[in-house]
Parts: structure tokens; sequence; C-alpha cells
């Protein structure tokens, strides 16, 4: 049976930490663990997945969840709560809601104080490490048969209806994640026995790429991956050539002026590409070389494959300038650099690709910035020495990424620890119980004050186009590495407010120097031109090098953008802040929040919403922006763009009282709600406290008394809230499954509805 463990080093002699690995999660597959009652239940939730998977495609996280609550032995002891048609809501049942799903939300709490949970959802990252580790030999030692059928089963679980896997979870099949996924199902199944295999799984996926013409057609970082595997001919993949990493740091298409993740990602692919990486033939290599075509593996004219796209994975099509560059580098570049005397700058190059990895590598454990990212490093440090201590390092951070729950075993993004620890923070702090859960807001601090990062990248940290990083949290844990500007507002706002409350209770402060700190890399993230605040990196670079994005199914991945979501926090973080250090760089945070402000109001939708970047959609950015305006003081009746908030927010609201949108909303960026007009709690509870945000409790109260009836009504038994559709998104089109979110936002809501909305 599979177990979490948490805070957990374990004793591999190539693994360390920076604070004793405290949010680290992993799991474990013990045989001895649990009763038969157990497992049953295991195999209970296992089951009702696999029935109701075409409805209801997150899971509920359930495995973890079912471990903790027995090891606490949780037991709700407030009864539910039920709001009949036409009658008020009460301070005493608003009440009696709030702290059931308090009790709950509480008893999930970790023992280092942090709240585990899925973060996952795309059928790009789990492939990506199956098809490394065939590569290096390793699958199989990794990998236990245990693991392996979940793995299957994770497939299995999403395969699309038509045979195919979708970018997501939620989304149609795609000849990129369809292609991927088969491959790795072939290489997962090698020595399993019957009992895990579903051949007409396995053949609908094979229909599905024949039916669409075969996987010539893949895009770019799967015709990559392909070529490694020998299935495809790097002649017909867009050039990579490293010494793009040579270029002066002048020139406006210098790699420090991109988006860290892109940068991470084209680093050691450009290394791979350069080595021109191709592993040795396997038996299964060569029957998937006849599966995957429709034609003769070596009758295909490659060079002529490399700008095809299948239609179904094609978001962003490139322009002409760029295939022509593509093709101008593989014509009259590569050539010359493959020919003496330039393949001595070739061989400098991979040096300095290598160099940039490992310095990558050692300042994030071994963790990386991604999980897409992390298996492209892992196999570039294997290439280049495959018994070396860099590749034993990865592979002992192999384990922070992977997740299993009643849907099988994945691969995380990153994990959210420190993300969705700052939120369910502010939401138990805004429940104002604190007297009945003071250990769980003591245990939580703690967990955010060490998970602080307090020094900068080690060394000459910009010659590695890195940014400083003392005084931020990640997205994930310390270990990670990777500032984050709205996970450091967030930290930072939880730690403010807890400050102002009895140390006794909510444990010691957090040193005013520590927060200094945040505040400084808040401001350095904020742009000089438009008052924005990007996520990781400085903005600067010109928005046309979007124009070069060679992946076709992502969106603003070439350059760093300003969002309203970061700003938003920033601009509250500094609020609270200023108010309470009023002597820290007063003008400098005066003149930061009033251009933050400015940018809010100047990106605001013709149609009073704001686009949100990081989930779905216009109710998540238009909670962030009115949270925003709330915290410098504008309000209703001083605000014209609050006032076009509170038309949009009241004109989308559903009959049964919610909010609803679909993630088409983010792909198409206009508004657009379900089909069917149904409500999902989560986005309910953005819209709700965006309104509450705006005082719509002081003009008519009755959206928020409609909004909160339907939140209390659908609690469970337990005080949970029902798994909907899939809430996160990255990159305009990639959605993003938040396992938490389910749970500590509509406590929000609720917190704040019954804080600020009169009730008799």
């Amino acid at each position: 049976m599979w177990k979490i463990k948490i805070a957990d080093g374990g004793n591999d002699p190539y693994i360390w930490s920076t604070n004793n690995f405290v949010g680290r999660q992993i799991w474990e597959f013990d045989p001895n663990y649990g009763t038969e009652e157990h497992r049953a239940e295991v195999k209970k939730a296992q089951q009702k997945f696999w029935e109701n998977r075409f409805k209801v495609k997150p899971t509920s996280d359930l495995l973890w969840r079912m471990q903790f609550l027995r090891e606490k032995n949780f037991k709700q002891t407030i009864p539910p709560v039920k709001i009949e048609d036409g009658e008020q809501i009460t301070y005493d049942k608003a009440t009696a809601a709030l702290k059931r799903t308090v009790n709950f939300f509480s008893a999930l709490q970790a023992s280092d104080g942090h709240w585990p949970a899925e973060n996952t959802g795309e059928f790009f990252f789990l492939p990506p490490l199956v098809m490394c580790l065939y590569i290096t030999g390793d699958l199989y030692n990794q990998f236990t048969v245990e693991h392996r059928k979940e793995m299957l089963r994770y497939f299995y679980c999403h395969q699309n209806e038509d045979g195919g896997w979708g970018l997501h979870i939620e989304s149609h099949s795609s000849m990129f994640c369809t292609t991927i996924s088969y491959i790795s199902m072939r290489m997962l199944a090698q020595g399993l026995d019957s009992s895990a295999i579903k051949k007409d799984s396995f053949d609908g996926g094979l229909k599905w790429i024949h039916d669409h013409g075969g996987v010539l057609t893949v895009p770019s970082w799967g015709k990559a991956w392909l070529s490694m595997l020998g299935l495809y001919d790097w002649a017909g993949v867009k050039p990579l050539p490293p010494e793009f990493w040579l270029l002066p740091s002048y020139l406006p298409m210098h790699p420090a002026k991109m988006l860290c993740y892109c940068r991470l990602v084209y680093i050691p692919l450009s290394y791979l590409y350069g080595k021109r990486f191709v592993m040795k033939t396997t038996p299964l290599l060569l029957e998937l070389k006849d599966e995957l075509y429709t034609q003769p593996f070596d009758q295909i004219k490659w060079s002529s494959a490399r700008h095809l796209c299948a239609k179904e994975d094609l978001y962003f099509p490139p322009p002409f300038l760029q295939e022509l560059l593509w093709d101008s580098l593989y014509l009259f570049v590569e050539p010359f650099l493959n020919r003496w005397p330039l393949k001595k700058l070739r061989q400098r190059a991979l040096e300095k690709t290598m160099n940039l990895i490992h310095y990558e590598d050692e300042n994030s454990r071994y963790v990386t910035i991604g999980c897409v990212e992390k298996v492209v490093c892992m196999l570039a440090c294997w290439v280049e020495d495959p018994n070396g201590d860099a590749y034993k390092k990865h592979l002992a951070r192999v384990p922070d990424y992977i997740w299993i729950a009643e849907d099988g075993m994945k691969m995380q993004s990153i994990n959210s620890q420190s993300w969705d620890a700052a939120l369910g923070m502010q939401a138990l702090i805004a429940a104002n119980l604190t007297d009945e859960i003071g250990p769980v807001i003591k245990l939580g601090h703690d967990f955010l004050k060490k998970s602080q990062v307090d020094t900068d990248p080690y060394g000459d940290f910009k010659s590695y186009y890195r940014h400083i990083s003392k005084g931020s949290w990640t997205f994930a844990d310390k270990d990670h590495a990777w500032q984050v500007s709205d996970c450091t507002a967030e930290g930072l706002k939880v730690c403010l407010h807890l400050s102002m409350m009895p140390s006794e209770i909510v444990g010691e402060q957090m040193e005013p120097e520590r927060l200094y700190d945040s505040v400084n890399i808040l401001m350095s993230l904020q742009s000089k031109v438009n008052g924005g605040v990007s996520p990781w990196e400085p903005p600067g670079a010109g928005a046309w090098l979007e124009k070069l994005n060679p992946i076709e199914f992502l969106e603003d991945i070439i350059v760093e953008h300003e969002y309203v979501e970061c700003t938003s926090s920033t601009i509250q973080a500094l609020v609270l802040f200023k108010k309470l250090y009023p002597g820290h760089r007063k003008k400098e945070i005066e003149h930061s929040i009033a251009i933050a402000t400015r940018f809010i109001e100047s990106i605001q939708m013709p149609d009073g919403s704001w686009y949100g970047n990081w989930a779905i959609c216009f109710m998540y950015g238009t909670w962030f922006a009115l949270g925003g305006l709330a915290a410098v003081g504008k309000t209703y009746y001083n605000c014209a763009a609050i006032r076009r908030a509170v038309e949009f927010l009241l004109r989308t609201q559903q009959t049964d009282g919610g909010w609803g949108e679909s993630y088409n909303s983010c792909t198409n960026k206009v508004y657009t709600p379900f089909e069917d007009n149904h409500s999902n709690l989560v986005h309910t509870s953005w819209a709700m406290m965006a309104l509450i945000h705006a005082g719509q409790m002081e003009r008519d109260p009755t959206p928020l008394h409609r909004a909160a009836k339907l939140l209390i009504n659908s609690q469970t038994e337990e005080g949970d809230f029902p798994q909907q559709e899939i809430c996160g998104v990255f990159m305009r089109n990639c959605m993003l499954h938040y396992a938490l979110y389910r749970n500590y936002f509509p406590l929000w809501a609720l917190a704040e509805y019954r804080r600020r909305v009169p009730l008799p």
C-alpha cells in the first residue's frame, strides 16, 4: 500500500537540503502498510474514479487524505448545515459551516506545517521522465512493478474516448501527448504480467496516431524526444545550436533575456541537439519505429517534416519568418559549425551549456525549476557522464516529483507547498478562529518561516542569467530556490498578519530584516516602464521576441511578462508592510504601489474583467485585481474600474447563485461559461471574494447570500467540498490541477462572508 512521507531525506548520499527537507513530500510503497479495510477503501476510490472518469477528470487526491485523516482519527463533530430555499443565512449557520471546513482543512496539515497536494494534469510531464530513464537504463531500477502499474493506471484513466491523450486531462487529444504517452506505456509495460495491460488502451492509442497521419506531424518537443530515441531524425527538428549561448549579452536575442522556464528547457535541449544524441536501439524501439508511421521509416524526407505540426496541437502558429530562420540555420549555419575549425566552437558551446546546467542543478539541489526542465537537465548530465555524480544527484530527486492518487501515479509540475500554505493560512486567518486552531496556525507559520529563501544564488549568479532570490518564497519548498513574486507576496502577507497576533499562540514573528529582504525582491521584479510585476525575473526584453516562440502549443513563453496576479499580490503585501513598517523605504514603496495600481487599471478588459494568467480565468484575474485596488483605498464609488468589474461579476452570476467558467476562456481570451451554465465552487469563491473587495454587501448583499448558500449546501459530510473541473493554467493553453483549491478557497470565501457581510 502506498503512503506519503513528510520532510524525509532518506539515506541517499546524493541528496542534501537547506532546511532539513521541510516541505518535502515523497511516496513509498509498503506491502505491509495498512489493513485489508484500508486497501479496500483505496480500491473503492480507484473504482469510483474509473467509473466517473469522463464526468470529473481531475482527481479528488484521496490517497494521502485518507492516510492523514486515519492517522489523526479525524471525525467531523459539527453537524451538516443546510440552507433551505427562502431561508436567511444566519451568523450561527455561517459560523457552523465555516468551522466544519476549517476542522477538515486543519486535519489535512502535514507534520512540518504544509499541506500536501497534487499539482499536475499535463500529459507532457510524466512521459519524458519515462523516456529519459529508459534511455539511461534506469527505468526499471528507479520504478518498481508497483510504480509502473500505477503509472499505467494514470494513462488508462485519462485516455480520451477517441483513444488519444490530450495536452492536459480535460483537453481534446493531441499528436504530441498521444505519441509520447503511447511510447511511455510500451516502455512501462515491459515485463509486467497481463493483468496490468489493457490491450484496448494500447490499440486505441496507436489507432488514433494512425488515423491522424502518424507521428511525422508531432510538435517540436516531440520531434526532439523521438530523435533521441532513434524514432525520428534530427534533420527534422528545428535547429537548436548550442552556440546560441555564446552570443554577447548585449544582443536582444541573448538567452539572459529569455523567460527562465524557456531558457532552462533549451539549454539542455541545445546540448543534446549539438551532440546529435541518439540512444542505442532496442527491440522495443525497432517495433515502435514500424508502428508509429504510416510510411516506411527509411523513406521519409526528414527536412520536409521540420515545420509539420498536427492541427490538433497547433495553438501558436509560427510566422513565416520564424520558419525561414530555422531553415537558414539548418542549411547555412549548421554545416559550418560541424566542420573544422568551427567544430572547436561547437565544443566550447557544449561546455558552456553543461556549465549552465550544472549551475542550475546545484542551486536547486537538483530539483531544478520544474518537471520539464528537470528531465532534460538530467538526461544531459547522463549523456555527459553516465557514471557521474550529477546524474546520481538528479536520480535522488526524482521522488520529489512523483505523486499518486486514485487515478494512478503521475509527475508533479514542481509541487506547490509554499503557495498552498500561504493561501491556506490566509484563509484560516480570515476565519478568525485562532483560539480554536492556534496549533495549526503556529505550525503553518513555522513552515513558512523555514521555507523562505535566505540567500541569493551562489557565486557570480548574474553571469548565469540569475536574479536575486534572498527574501523570496518559491512555489514549492526552500530547496527549490526559485523566487516567485506572488508566492513571496502571499508568504509575506501571512507573516505580517501573524506579527500582529500573540506570539504565544502563533509563534515568534519573523525578523524585520527578513521582511525587508522580501520587500526588496518584490520591488526588484517590478517593471519601471508600466508598473506591473513579473513572476520570476525582472521584465525588460521586447515582446516582439515572442514571434520566435518555437513551441506550437504554448504562448507567452519566450520572455517575462507582467501579470495582474503578481502585481496585485505585491500591492497588497506592500500596503500592509508600509502600515507596519512606515519608515522603511517609504517613498520607494509609495511609488511602487502607485505605478502598480495604474498598471492594474490599464489592463482591464472592455467587459470589466481581468484576464487571469495562472487560473481559470476572468474570475481569478478579477478577484486579484479588485483585491489590489481595494488595498489602496479604491472603492465602487471612487473607481470606475471597480464599477465595471462589479457589473461583469453580477452579469455572469448563474441562477444557482454561483459562477462557472470554462477553460476555453484561457485559450480564447474571451469569458466563456460552461456549456450548460453550471457553477464551479472554486470560481464561485473567487467571484464572491471579488464582490466583497468591491463592497457589494454595502449596496445589495443578495448576490453574496446566494453564493454563500451554494457553498454551504455543497459541503460534504466531512466538511470537504466536491472536486469539480480543473482550475489552474499556465502559458494560456495548459490547464493545471490544484487539488487543494477546492478546500481553501471556499473556506476563505465563507470566512470573508461571515466576517464582512452583516448577518442576523
